[in-house]
């Protein structure tokens, strides 16, 4: 009978050949060793699928499927469906990842027979070839107790932004056959994919750990660049947030004042985006943008409730509140200028606001 391996590690590959080594090799370096890697060549133009090919021809547990590109949430999802592992977990190829990961998390959830186990990471940010900015994420040390536990701190966990992307977990890949749970082949798939996995889940637990690496973008990276439906995704994903918790039937004014936060922190993002160089938006259309964004009864709402840990996301929502269109317009125009000339100082500002 073949071995099925613990864990079953999924990477789609697009363009990431100066990478790819460095993450397939920060996983063959670890203590734990029961695992297969399923890389997904997803179309690429470089020499990632070659790299793909030479690293499974020198170890065993890696296997490569070639395919036409069909985006990130395509490629993991074919993986998932060949997958034999009794967890699932997911990275990225161009980031990497501390030694003693695997063995932590899969004792962890093996233990204490987690669906779900979550740690914290590191968010890389490089403003020169080999300079970087670290931000640390940590995650409590904790086994919640019920499903309702879990349910009631979860947006602590959002908070700390430990439930968004897939890499900083290990997922027991039953619980996700059992109720379909897949990416949805969409921009930003993680959230959608984590909102699905922890709506019914029970057993959650949380290491006090930082094992993960995360490049935050490159700078050909997609996340640059002006997206002319980042509004309407921000939106989106507000209102699968908010219909998550009425359906938790979770209303507390902790919660709403999370959720208030959480959209006005983004509502930033939308304006910034709109002042980036590549927009194409005339000045007036511009103007409009921003004024229907910040002027809608939920927006307004919002920034009302929101309540800023700190000065500089206080200074930041001010203009917003104020409904200043323009001013909103010239504050935009600042965070995209810093975010464009001074990738350091934009991620320092990033990561305290």
């Amino acid at each position: 009978m073949p071995h099925n391996p613990a864990i079953s590690i999924v990477i789609p590959v697009y363009n990431v050949e100066p990478w790819i080594r460095r993450a397939v090799g920060s996983l063959q370096a670890q203590t734990f060793g029961d695992f297969e890697i399923i890389l997904v060549d997803d179309g690429s133009t470089d020499g990632s699928g070659q790299a793909c090919d030479d690293l499974a021809a020198g170890d065993g547990r890696v296997r490569v499927i070639h395919q036409k590109n069909g985006g990130a949430a395509r490629a993991r999802n074919v993986a998932i469906g060949q997958a034999s592992g009794e967890f699932l977990y997911f990275m990225d190829g161009d980031d990497w990842c501390e030694p003693t990961m695997l063995e932590d998390l899969h004792g962890f959830a093996a233990e204490q027979k987690l669906d779900l186990a979550v740690a914290g990471f590191y968010i890389d940010t490089y403003y020169t070839e080999d300079k970087f900015y670290r931000e640390t994420r940590t995650a409590p040390d904790k086994v919640f107790s019920s499903q309702r536990e879990f349910r009631e701190h979860a947006h602590e966990l959002f908070d700390a932004q430990l439930l968004y992307a897939p890499w900083n977990k290990l997922y027991r890949r039953s619980y996700l056959n059992e109720r379909g749970i897949a990416f949805p082949e969409t921009f930003w798939d993680d959230l959608p994919f984590n909102l699905d996995v922890i709506r019914e889940i029970g057993r959650v637990g949380c290491l006090n750990a930082r094992y993960y690496h995360f490049l935050r973008a490159r700078s050909e990276s997609e996340n640059t660049k002006y997206r002319a439906d980042m509004y309407d995704k921000r939106e989106e994903e507000h209102r699968w947030l908010t219909d998550l918790y009425a359906q938790w039937g979770l209303d507390s004014a902790e919660i709403q004042e999370f959720l208030a936060r959480r959209y006005a922190e983004r509502l930033v993002g939308c304006v910034e985006n709109v002042t980036n160089r590549s927009c194409e938006l005339s000045p007036a259309e511009k103007r409009a943008e921003i004024r229907r964004m910040i002027s809608t009864p939920h927006a307004r709402e919002a920034l009302e409730k929101a309540r800023p840990r700190t000065a500089l996301l206080r200074a930041t929502l001010a203009p917003l509140r104020s409904g200043n269109v323009r001013l909103t317009l010239w504050e935009g125009a600042v965070i995209s200028w810093v975010r464009q000339h001074s990738t350091n100082v934009f991620a320092r500002l990033k990561a305290n606001r």
